[in-house]
């Protein structure tokens, strides 16, 4: 099948950014100036656990869209009651929770997405709100021509309305699109649909030798890098 993709759709957490290293600086930085010895990649890696499940609330229908902030500050409560965390107000469980706004890319995605802008259009197709994907943009520099996803559609991926949306914001057929993404569930729900796929391995995603080093399911490209995504894709 020839390649006819004019559009890249990128997941972000995990995929372009590091969550873990984000949230467990940010926790850190809250929690241990109020005596809190805690392990904070686990609090990151306990928090983000939570993260699927409160989506499937919003997918099944149990509780109407609301925007993935609002979702992370109740899966921060669950966090605090888990790691014995009392005492934050109001204003502390914010700051915490803006940690993942303030995520920094790996180090090959920017230069990658620069290369990559002069042939496709660029958006994010993620679960993450769209003021948080401008505040990651504008962290990191990502050249965006859109930012779509999860508020643009009014739900959360793996739903096909997601992807869906995304294509038709860019008045594009799914198959002039492509999902990139470290995550083997995000890329098969977008061939089902009949979006092209690329898998970035990212094998630290989840600390160190825990992430995707290959994807699970068949896709158009498997690379180790959003770099040589580009030099495959002739840029």
């Amino acid at each position: 099948m020839p390649l006819t993709v004019k559009a890249l759709f990128y997941d972000v957490f995990g995929t372009l950014t590091d969550w873990r290293s984000g949230v467990a600086r940010a926790a850190e930085a809250v929690l241990k100036p109020k005596g809190f010895a805690l392990d904070f990649g686990a609090f990151a890696d306990a928090w983000r656990g939570e993260y699927q499940d409160a989506l499937e609330e919003v997918r099944s229908g149990r509780r109407p869209f609301c925007k993935l902030d609002g979702l992370h500050l109740r899966n921060l409560e669950i966090t605090l009651r888990r790691f014995a965390v009392t005492g934050l107000g109001d204003a502390e469980k914010h700051e915490l929770n803006l940690a993942w706004h303030r995520l920094d890319a790996w180090p090959d995605v920017r230069p990658a997405l620069v290369r990559l802008k002069r042939k496709f259009l660029l958006a994010p197709v993620s679960n993450g709100n769209i003021s948080l994907m401008v505040d990651l943009a504008r962290r990191n520099g990502f050249p965006w021509d859109a930012i779509l996803g999860a508020e643009i559609a009014g739900d959360y991926k793996p739903k096909p309305r997601v992807y869906l949306a995304a294509a038709d914001a860019f008045d594009l057929r799914p198959a002039d699109c492509m999902m990139v993404a470290a995550h083997s569930n995000d890329l098969s729900a977008a061939a089902a649909l009949g979006l092209r796929t690329a898998h970035i391995a990212r094998p630290n995603e989840h600390g160190p030798g825990r992430g995707e080093v290959a994807p699970r399911v068949p896709v158009d490209f498997a690379v180790t890098s959003l770099g040589e995504l580009a030099d495959k894709l002739g840029v």
